[in-house]
């Protein structure tokens, strides 16, 4: 930290709290004129430790701020039907958000859900630190075109490239663990407005906000809106903590609880986009599940917290390795495990080409075993890659649809059709009709006549009156089904 800041901090701590005699004193405040201070023995904090604490933040922001982009998208997405809130439209959207420069040759860490749905994204460089209080600085920034590498939803992350060179970066620290109480700062383009900075602290260094979702998060009472989605959180140092994702409102607006994703897993999906160009996470083979004061009692484990193994596939990496169900899970690659978020956590930024060193209790015994780690990718991630947002929207079912070929036979091995077409994602228009079909669905049939491609069931769904019986034959995880509804 700052030594400036450190001082500061100390010396405006002191003046604000109750100490005991002989601690952190300070000089006599001087007589000006005739004025006498109120309290001759209680010193002020001297103007010019805040002088250097004010300067010691600026330099702070000078030095992040340049590397934080603002990225404007223009593409298609849902809203909610004025007065209506059973109605939603796809209409064509202009929003805002930020990103980091962590590569000097153009590649941009942000948010998934920043270009989700965009069919142009420009990237606005910030202007250099000489013109940031230039009334013309706004036309002196440069925007440029940017390419997206690499989506995952899963974690909320992208990776983009613009054409250029010699840029600022940030640093992501993967070498700590913030703490509670850590001074942070956000910087982003909340409501459009690029380069805004706020302060705060580490509210929580590992918080799990969905009980369903085992992604754990930053949370911090920084000052996070709309468009600091992208943007980092940044420590003291400059370095990055983290990534602002989401926050926490009922207003809409900032109320102190914003969300991050932890330095360590954005630069993982960073290096895996960079080296694959896409997402691979490891997997042991096994079933995990927390540990209940209950579970451990009618199991007779050894402690009443954290992960045991339900079920250890046969023949799979951790049967393999030696672990059997009721094995604890204590640690993975050194990192504790005390909770599923932590467990997963430890799988998901395990690099894909190295063994997985698990340290297990089997009963009062402790073993550490090398299980080999099996490397996955959800195949879902890859329709995002060959999805147009306009092409491929058929209005009247609500979906984004693809021509399944034998570039997309990965995502479905087990498809017993090889033709048809999949669902892609969701996209609910004002006319289409709740028709029950999920992503990675394949349609074959409307209402018996055969689908061999996108522009064929474009073609019989455009056939179809409002109030027509419609009966869609689908294929679904490797099963025949029926879907039957009436169009509207």
């Amino acid at each position: 930290m700052n030594p400036y800041i450190i001082r500061a901090l100390m010396i405006a701590g002191c003046a604000a709290t109750l100490t005991p005699i002989g601690i952190c004193q300070q000089p006599a405040a001087k007589v000006i004129g005739d004025i006498q201070p109120a309290h001759p023995v209680t010193s002020r904090v001297p103007v010019d430790m805040l002088a250097q604490l004010s300067g010691s933040l600026q330099q702070l922001a000078s030095k992040v701020s340049p590397a934080v982009v603002q990225i404007e998208v223009t593409g298609i997405g849902q809203t909610e039907a004025q007065g209506r809130s059973d109605m939603a439209l796809i209409v064509r959207q202009h929003t805002i958000g930020a990103g980091i420069i962590v590569d000097p040759n153009g590649y941009i860490m942000t948010n998934a859900h920043v270009v989700s749905g965009a069919h142009r994204i420009r990237v606005i460089l910030s202007a250099p630190p000489t013109e940031l209080f230039d009334a013309s600085a706004a036309r002196k920034s440069q925007v440029l075109e940017a390419k997206i590498v690499g989506v995952n939803k899963e974690v909320d992350l992208a990776l983009l490239k613009i054409e250029a060179s010699n840029l600022p970066t940030l640093r992501l620290d993967v070498e700590r663990s913030p703490q509670p109480g850590e001074l942070v700062f956000a910087v982003g383009s909340p409501e459009g407005l690029q380069s805004s900075v706020s302060m705060g602290v580490i509210s929580s260094a590992m918080r799990q906000p969905d009980p369903d979702n085992p992604m754990v998060y930053l949370q911090t009472d920084t000052a996070i809106n709309p468009g600091n989605s992208g943007g980092p959180l940044v420590d003291v140092t400059g370095a990055v903590v983290g990534l602002n994702t989401l926050i926490m409102s009922h207003s809409g607006g900032s109320e102190g609880l914003g969300f991050a994703i932890p330095a360590r897993i954005v630069n993982f999906v960073y290096q895996s986009f960079r080296k694959y160009g896409h997402v691979y996470r490891a997997e042991m083979g096994v079933v995990a599940q927390a540990i209940t004061p209950t579970m451990a009692k009618g199991l007779g484990l050894a402690q009443d917290w954290g992960v045991v193994l339900a079920d250890v596939t046969p023949q799979g990496p951790a049967d393999a390795a030696g672990l059997v169900g009721e094995d604890v899970i204590l640690a993975i690659d050194g990192h504790p495990v005390r909770g599923l978020s932590e467990f997963a956590a430890a799988l998901y930024i395990h690099p894909p080409d190295q063994v997985l060193k698990i340290n297990a209790l089997r009963g009062v015994q402790e073993l550490s075993v090398e299980v080999p780690a099996m490397r996955v990718r959800d195949p879902m991630d890859q329709l995002v890659d060959v999805a147009d947002p306009i092409k491929s929207r058929v209005e009247q079912l609500g979906i984004f649809g693809l021509n399944f070929d034998g570039e997309l036979h990965s995502v479905l091995p087990d498809m017993r059709i090889g033709i048809g077409v999949i669902v892609a994602g969701q996209a609910p228009a004002f006319n289409s009709v709740a028709t029950g079909l999920r992503v990675g669905d394949v349609i074959h049939s409307v209402n018996r006549t055969y689908i061999g491609s996108l522009e064929q069931l474009k073609s019989a769904v455009a056939q179809l009156k409002p109030g027509d019986a419609t009966v869609l034959g689908i294929e679904r995880k490797g099963q025949f089904q029926y879907l039957a509804f009436e169009m509207e």
